[in-house]
């Protein structure tokens, strides 16, 4: 199957699913950071960790900068076909390309434009987070200024909070934009959003540059892909009835 009709096919899945996924408590989350087209990455993630006790969350950026963008999405896509609430893509701003372009972006360029639309239509359907009852969120970059978790599902492509989630950078400081189009936030809004949301811990990726835990070990960045360099690719685990107080609670582990 090509990717269109992959795409086609699990249509009906993203729109009924939302943009707010909510995860089991009763079942290991396995959090996959930024994949970039590494096929072999996404392959020992679902080689290891696809069980009928998992639920495999890919935090974004399945695509560009590694060598098989296409593949790369076209097998997650596949197996979340096949096991629907068991595998999730969550929108990172490499999927957001015809909606806030960027420069390089290998894949989306080497589309024919028809073929390029309609990709980057349906990936505009992809959720924002996934959130777990103990605390967990999960998304791609940073903390959207929002009242509740739930006010997530409403959240419009282009809006201030959907720039947050997929473009979103963590510093110490609040510093405006970085690179034109990253929000840099900092401590203190990291704080005052973790508590409107609920979130003990947040799990992201998108940010090679940043420290691995950060505010008090509340916040964990994860990769998984050999795109940053020569660095171990790893995922993060929460095991079922594990209790959070912070991204310490989470178990890392890599996928070399």
């Amino acid at each position: 199957m090509d990717l269109i009709a992959t795409l086609r096919n699990i249509g009906s899945i993203l729109r009924s699913q939302g943009r707010l996924i909510h995860l089991p408590e009763d079942q290991t989350i396995v959090f996959v950071g930024d994949t970039h087209g590494d096929l072999e990455a996404t392959e020992r993630v679902f080689d290891r960790y696809a069980t009928a006790h998992s639920v495999i969350v890919f935090l974004g950026d399945a695509v560009d900068r590694g060598p098989d963008s296409s593949g790369n999405l076209q097998r997650i896509l596949d197996e979340k076909h096949r096991r629907p609430h068991a595998v999730h893509l969550l929108m990172g701003n490499h999927e957001t390309w015809s909606d806030l372009p960027f420069s390089p972006a290998a894949f989306w360029e080497s589309l024919d434009e028809p073929v390029r639309d309609e990709v980057a239509s349906r990936l505009r359907e992809l959720p924002y987070a996934a959130i777990h009852p103990a605390g967990v969120l999960g998304l791609h970059g940073a903390l959207p200024d929002l009242p509740d978790a739930e006010a997530i599902e409403s959240v419009s492509v282009g809006s201030e909070a959907w720039q947050a989630i997929t473009w979103g950078d963590w510093d110490d400081e609040d510093g405006g934009l970085r690179y034109g189009s990253r929000p840099v936030l900092g401590e203190r809004t990291f704080r005052a959003r973790a508590e409107a949301l609920g979130v003990r811990a947040l799990v992201r990726s998108h940010q090679p540059d940043s420290p691995e835990l950060q505010f008090d070990d509340r916040c964990l960045t994860i990769f998984t892909s050999n795109a940053y360099g020569s660095g171990p690719r790893r995922v993060a685990l929460l095991e079922p009835g594990k209790p959070v107080a912070s991204a310490r609670d989470l178990r890392i582990e890599s996928i070399d």
